[in-house]
C-alpha cells in the first residue's frame, strides 16, 4: 500500500475511535494497534525505509535485522506501537484487570505515532 493509503486508513480508524465508550475499552486497543500500525507504515514509507509493498503486519513479527533497520528511523515510534501490542494479549485476547486504563495508554501511545508520522518526510 502507498504512504496516503495508510494515512488515510489511520485517519479514518482515528474517527471512529470517537464513537466508543469507557466500556469499549478492547475495542480501542484494538484500533490504537491497527492505526499505530498504518502510523508507522506511512512514516517508514514516506522516509523511504520501506516500498510501498513493504508493510510491516506486527513489530513481534518483524525479523530482527529489519526491525533494527527500522527502528534507526523510526525507533521511538516502532517502540510506542510495540507497546501498543504488549498490551493486546493481555487485555483483549486475556482478561486481565484495567482494561480501561490500558486503552487510555494504548490511545495516548496512538496520539504520539500519528504526530511523529505526520512530521515525516
Amino acid at each position: 500500500m502507498k504512504a496516503q493509503g495508510h494515512r488515510s486508513k489511520a485517519e479514518r480508524i482515528e474517527r471512529s475511535l470517537v464513537a466508543l465508550g469507557e466500556s469499549d475499552w478492547e475495542m480501542k486497543i484494538e484500533a490504537a494497534m491497527l492505526a499505530g500500525t498504518h502510523w508507522a507504515n506511512y512514516a517508514l514509507h514516506r522516509r523511504g525505509v520501506t516500498a510501498d509493498a513493504e508493510d510491516v503486519v506486527h513489530t513481534s513479527m518483524l525479523v530482527v535485522n529489519m526491525l533494527r533497520k527500522y527502528s534507526i528511523v523510526e525507533g521511538d515510534l516502532l517502540r510506542d506501537l510495540a507497546e501498543i501490542e504488549e498490551l493486546r494479549p493481555l487485555h483483549v485476547r486475556g482478561d486481565v484487570p484495567g482494561g480501561a486504563h490500558a486503552a487510555g495508554r494504548a490511545l495516548q501511545l496512538l496520539q504520539a505515532i500519528g504526530e511523529r508520522a505526520r512530521a515525516a518526510r
